[in-house]
């Protein structure tokens, strides 16, 4: 009895060598894809850093009056770690007037101030907003956050 498989013919392999339609179809997919990307992408503008660098030596140097405020935990302000506002006081009218003196007198002499935020770990948000508001209404604009040492 020879052993022949019925119905199933053994098929040679057939080599039908290196096929570019689909390579080509791949292309036209991927270019595709890039040409409704690129209609998508949004154009970057410009940011206008001052970058720190050398100073000329004829070029005045300008004063920088550095302020810190500090809000605490339970909602009291300290300002160069002498208390100005408590807890209660949610429109801060001494360290805004406070604020503003400082500010009058920084333009008459020429310096730039800059105020340094420091806010404890459980002080509220809502703190730190009514400092930046007497900060806007004194005009202060130079404001950095700093984080308290642990």
């Amino acid at each position: 009895m020879s052993k022949r498989k019925k119905g199933r013919k053994e098929v040679e392999s057939v080599h039908l060598g290196f096929q570019i339609a689909p390579m080509i179809d791949v292309v036209f997919v991927i270019m595709l894809f890039f040409m409704v990307i690129a209609g998508s992408v949004q154009v970057e503008h410009e940011l206008n850093l001052k970058l720190p660098g050398t100073i000329a030596p004829d070029m005045p140097v300008e004063a920088i009056e550095e302020t810190q405020i500090r809000v605490l935990d339970n909602g009291e302000i300290l300002l160069n770690e002498d208390p100005i506002g408590d807890a209660a006081d949610t429109n801060l009218t001494n360290l805004t007037t406070t604020m503003m003196l400082l500010s009058q007198s920084s333009k008459v002499a020429g310096s730039k101030i800059v105020v340094t935020i420091m806010a404890d770990e459980f002080a509220t948000y809502q703190r730190i907003i009514n400092v930046l508001n007497s900060l806007s209404i004194a005009k202060i604009q130079n404001v950095t956050f700093e984080v308290p040492p642990q």
